[in-house]
């Protein structure tokens, strides 16, 4: 009898992977989406503690970028004490963009904020005074670099597809033996968490989001109060998702060119990403 149910368990098991979890296994990257009439204003923000050995190449990944329409960045320093912000300004410099550059420092932390989520409202505070017209914010990590085009595909998608929120899930490095062991089933488990498919359909209430690129609507942040919403959120990319979808369209896909810059060399170091995000998650 017990080899009978354990086998009826298995097949249940299956039966909800194919048939209930909208083809998670086949994610495909979408075919490019036509060009806008006119290229909207685009900020930037990255929020950044402690972020030197990364901070350079994610500042010029960003102002590097192809983008016909105007591009600013800012990067909220959240009280680094390791010259990342310096790191920032040369960077910038460094490749004759220091104009399109603004660093400001966070005030500190209030109580009931989780520090990401409050740099990053501190990061869009400033960018609503640098550039007011800004249609999207372009939502990133200190420690991702960016191809050239990814901010020209995002804005085309959202503009085509009318979406509120769209986002990439980028490669995360798999290098070392612990991230070739882990990482590829963690990227598995998370779509199979957040079925890329059930995430862009509107009669779905699966929302989620890679909080390493994700390019938001103006309007869409400011119909739920901004980072407010989301203030003391760990996993602040889906959560954002979640308000966002709650009254637009959001999208996630896979990255070709969006790549995370941090190592994960050891299994400590796995342990503790893993740990503060699918543990959360799952809650």
């Amino acid at each position: 009898m017990l080899p009978f149910v354990l086998s009826l368990l298995t097949l249940v098991v299956w039966c909800v992977l194919v048939f209930a979890r909208a083809g998670f296994w086949r994610v495909r990257k979408p075919a490019p989406s036509p060009a806008p009439a006119a290229w909207p204003p685009v900020i930037g923000v990255i929020p950044a503690r402690n972020e030197a050995d990364v901070i350079a190449r994610a500042v010029t990944g960003v102002l590097d970028q192809q983008y016909a329409g105007p591009l600013h960045l800012i990067v909220g320093d959240d009280h680094s004490n390791d010259g990342t912000a310096d790191i920032a300004r040369a960077a910038a410099q460094s490749i004759g963009k220091a104009d399109a550059l603004t660093v400001i420092a966070a005030r500190d932390l209030p109580a009931g904020w989780s520090g990401k989520v409050w740099a990053q409202s501190e990061g869009l505070a400033a960018a609503d005074l640098q550039m007011p017209d800004a249609q999207f914010v372009f939502l990133t990590d200190a420690d991702i670099w960016h191809g050239p085009n990814t901010i020209s595909e995002l804005v085309a998608r959202a503009e085509h597809e009318q979406r509120d929120l769209t986002s990439l899930m980028v490669r995360l490095r798999c290098e070392s033996w612990w991230e070739r062991m882990i990482v590829p089933a963690f990227v598995f488990f998370f779509a199979k968490l957040y079925p890329f498919a059930s995430v862009a359909n509107p009669r779905s209430k699966v929302a989620g989001a890679a909080g390493g690129c994700m390019l938001a609507r103006r309007s869409a942040l400011a119909r739920i109060g901004g980072f407010a919403a989301i203030r003391g959120e760990l996993i602040d990319d889906c959560s954002l998702a979640a308000k966002i979808k709650a009254g637009g369209s959001i999208r996630l896909d896979l990255a070709d060119d969006s790549i995370s810059l941090r190592p994960y060399d050891d299994w400590q170091s796995l342990w503790n990403m893993i740990a503060r995000s699918a543990y959360t998650q799952l809650h």
